[in-house]
């Protein structure tokens, strides 16, 4: 069990146990705050839906304990530290997204992350950053600030060439082949990546499809030095700081990244894709 999940879970115990000294039930709570569905309760009381600030603030009303409505709000406030909607982090824009990212990445020493559908942001070029940054504005709502936020993403990556940082990338073959924009775009991200291979502070690692994979890539995430893990849904950006996750997340980027190659190996790889994109006749 995750630990937003935990959290969401204390926080319905402790909205249950508030009902239940109130002597109410599901049901005449419900009515009181207005005529939610009585299934709201249960799902809120058992962690499988996450209340509103609104929602607290009648549930503790009704119940006759407005004075807990401070720490409640704080518990919620804490659980969505722990998992943020790109609706909402996107309301303000892509490129402030960006610069959130970048305030993280110049405070840690030690940034890993593992990538299994597309390029890293810290490697994509600015063509490439373009075609996966619209989908926020197509499928996330979020404002059409799309050069700011392909400018902000290219502000991020002078992080690689600061003193006393590291930078562990490995992503699969499968991150590579993807047609997400169009070839020539995808040659000169390619050629990129073959530069990128030679920095000294960057080690890159492919993994490709003939070797076995120790574990499966269901996600791409971040691991920042080992404070923090953020990972991403299609709607949502999850921020992990339990230990024990913390340690998980550790363990499968180190199986990913021994089955990874690098160096000579990579750049040969990486060539080889290039060679295999379709010609454009000039």
């Amino acid at each position: 069990m995750s630990s937003f999940q935990r959290e969401r879970e204390a926080l319905g115990q402790r909205l249950r146990e508030l009902r239940i000294e109130a002597q109410l039930t599901g049901r005449a709570l419900a009515q009181r705050a207005g005529g939610w569905p009585s299934s709201k309760i249960s799902k809120i009381e058992f962690g499988k839906q996450t209340p509103s600030g609104r929602d607290i603030e009648l549930w503790t009303m009704q119940c006759g304990a407005s004075e807990r409505l401070p720490e409640l709000l704080g518990a919620l406030h804490a659980l969505e530290t722990h998992y943020q909607e790109h609706r909402r982090q996107f309301h303000a824009g892509m490129a402030r997204h960006q610069r959130d990212y970048a305030a993280m990445e110049a405070n840690t020493e030690l940034i890993r992350n593992f990538e299994s559908s597309c390029v890293s942001g810290l490697l994509q070029t600015p063509d490439y950053a373009r075609f996966r940054l619209v989908e926020a504005v197509t499928y996330n709502g979020s404002p059409d600030d799309l050069d700011a936020a392909v400018m902000a993403r290219m502000e991020r990556q002078q992080v690689l060439y600061a003193s006393g940082k590291r930078f562990h990338i490995v992503m699969t073959e499968a991150a590579l082949r993807y047609r997400l924009c169009p070839p020539a775009v995808m040659e000169g991200q390619l050629d990129r990546l073959v530069s990128a291979s030679t920095m000294r502070s960057v080690r890159l690692g492919v993994i490709p499809f003939d070797v076995t994979c120790p574990v499966m890539p269901v996600h791409g995430f971040w691991l920042f030095d080992e404070q923090l893990v953020r990972a991403e849904t299609f709607t949502a950006e999850l921020h992990i700081t339990e230990s024990s996750e913390l340690r998980a997340y550790a363990r499968v980027f180190n199986d990913l990244a021994g089955a990874a190659v690098y160096d000579t190996e990579v750049r040969n790889l990486i060539i080889g894709l290039m060679a295999e994109l379709p010609r454009v006749a000039p």
